[in-house]
């Protein structure tokens, strides 16, 4: 197979939000009737991860199968294709899940018509991989096959995730080359009932992570955020790269998709130094998180306690983010994981940046009403590679909209109410309304006045509006009013800035001594100490 045939055409139009509210998909139904729920019998826990699973979502107990497997994380070419994936497309025919049959392929660039065997009914969209079936397969170098068929060097490998070598399984009977990437044909989807098996493609994904607790929460924080709204922030760590950088498309990506969230409603904030985040960098209420391009956590992420929304989707595009899902430190799914986040992607293997995730896309898609799953295997350029897709697939964070989850939490009284309001605010400013008229809004708003998140927005609003003493004086009425420990810092900082470019030098030494005092830990006090050495002089004071 010859990687240059992989769709890639129109990618810079295709992640660009305009669809976001103009081409909504056809969404196809999804329950737990539609999954079948895998495990490895060699290990009791992940029988337990699943069987939680299948209560949460009510998949059907015929659907919920065990295979002995390698307890370890990597599977050799051989136990995969005889032990797993020839054992499981049998399984599947036999419950009558799937039914293989006889299909015909049309003559396409001078090939001729092809009759195959493939999967021509099906009763299940989704597979969820559970904690302790393997991560990845190991690379062979004996395959009954002609690499150089594959045109680049690079790509002649035959290593890849577990979860993208069983997306193809409804085409396990027809001769797949296993040397290289196989090109996506559903790369960019926005049809989601396309994305079935007998088109040719199961949506995989796994429940995994450090620990079998911390897989079998995935899918509760899934439920809660479907339930109540995806909530929180949107960080994006972008590099700042030139246009002309052949590293780019992956700068091309994140900016995209912070735009796409920030019209879907979220408070965005968008790094674009080379670097990646600072380890003073106050990140509260994530719920995005889109980054590149460090081998290990780094900055933020070494925190002990990271401040993760539940259903939180966060993200860092590095070659081996998944090399290892038991590691708390190294590579990044497994931290991520471990921190909080609900659902993630990352790479087994080096996978190349033009075949790793379209986060852009995969976020437009999700936005739209997308399943995880779908979106996530929607923004795969290729099967048979190198992505694992971790969380649950049925997890649809934007199942309601806004004016749906607005009137639940304004029924039930929910705390997230104070969220809900400040993504109408968002949404208005998204959609071209200027600062004046939502200052109003939320300023006689009953919950901003007990509100950190809402008196921040407002201050955000009035500094906008060009009204500097009014935004200050909202800042420090969030500060009174419980605002998370990573918000709070977010406040200090800020407020330091304002309060000594207004000339109240005195306040600003004292806002930053007060930070000192609440966050003895912040790793930024070598900052704050320089910042009050700076601001010394100008009250008279020798440095």
């Amino acid at each position: 197979m010859n990687p240059e045939h992989l769709r890639r055409s129109n990618v810079a139009m295709r992640i660009l939000p305009f669809a976001l509210w103009l081409l909504a998909p056809l969404l196809a139904h999804a329950g737990g009737d539609e999954v079948v729920v895998i495990y490895n019998s060699a290990m009791p826990e992940s029988k337990a991860v699943a069987e939680h699973y299948a209560s949460a979502r009510q998949v059907p107990a015929r659907q919920v199968f065990g295979f002995g497997l390698t307890t370890n994380e990597t599977i050799s070419r051989a136990d995969f294709t005889d032990f797993f994936q020839k054992p499981l497309a049998e399984r599947l025919a036999a419950a009558r899940l799937w039914k293989f049959g006889e299909a015909t392929t049309p003559a396409t660039n001078g090939r001729p018509e092809l009759t195959v065997t493939r999967v021509v009914q099906s009763k299940i969209r989704y597979a969820v991989l559970c904690y302790g079936v393997p991560l990845r397969i190991a690379p062979v170098s004996l395959l009954d096959e002609f690499e150089a068929k594959v045109a680049q060097s690079k790509f002649r490998r035959n290593e890849a995730s577990v979860d993208s070598e069983l997306a193809w399984l409804p085409e396990v009977k027809m001769k797949i080359p296993l040397t290289g990437p196989l090109a996506n044909p559903f790369y960019l989807c926005t049809n989601q009932a396309q994305l079935n098996c007998t088109n040719g493609i199961l949506l995989v994904s796994r429940l995994d992570g450090p620990t079998p607790e911390i897989a079998t929460h995935l899918v509760d924080k899934a439920l809660e955020a479907e339930d109540t709204g995806l909530w929180g922030r949107a960080y994006f760590d972008a590099r700042g790269l030139a246009t002309n950088s052949s590293y780019y498309l992956g700068d091309l990506w994140m900016l995209a998709g912070a735009e796409i969230s920030r019209q879907l409603g979220f408070e965005v904030e968008t790094d674009n130094h080379e670097a990646t985040l600072p380890t003073s960098f106050p990140m509260s209420h994530i719920g995005i998180y889109c980054g590149w391009y460090a081998a290990d956590p780094c900055g933020p992420f070494t925190a002990s306690k990271m401040e993760f929304m539940p259903g939180a989707f966060a993200y860092h595009l590095h070659s081996f983010s998944a090399e290892s899902l038991r590691t708390t430190t190294a590579h990044w799914c497994g931290p991520l994981l471990a921190k909080g986040a609900t659902c993630t992607m990352g790479c087994v293997y080096e996978p190349y940046l033009q075949l790793t995730p379209n986060i852009a896309f995969f976020l437009e898609a999700l936005g739209n009403g997308s399943t995880f799953g779908a979106a996530a295997w929607a923004a795969q350029p290729a099967l048979s590679w190198q992505t694992t897709v971790i969380g649950d697939p049925l997890y649809r964070p934007f199942k309601k909209s806004p004016a749906e989850l607005h009137a639940l939490l304004t029924r039930t009284q929910n705390p997230l109410l104070e969220w809900s309001f400040d993504r109408l605010v968002c949404l208005d400013l998204a959609h071209g309304l200027r600062a004046p008229p939502l200052l109003a809004f939320l300023a006689n708003l009953p919950i901003t006045e007990h509100s950190a998140v809402l008196n921040e927005k407002l201050a955000n609003l009035y500094e906008a509006a060009g009204k500097p003493s009014s935004a200050i004086a909202a800042w420090q009425t969030a500060l009174q009013l419980k605002p998370s420990p990573q918000q709070r810092i977010r406040l200090r900082l800020t407020l330091g800035e304002k309060l000594a470019a207004q000339g109240r030098v005195a306040e600003a030494m004292a806002n930053y001594r007060a930070l000192i005092a609440e966050a003895p830990d912040y790793p930024g006090r070598e900052d704050l100490d320089d910042r009050l050495k700076a601001l010394e002089p100008k009250l008279g004071l020798k440095p």
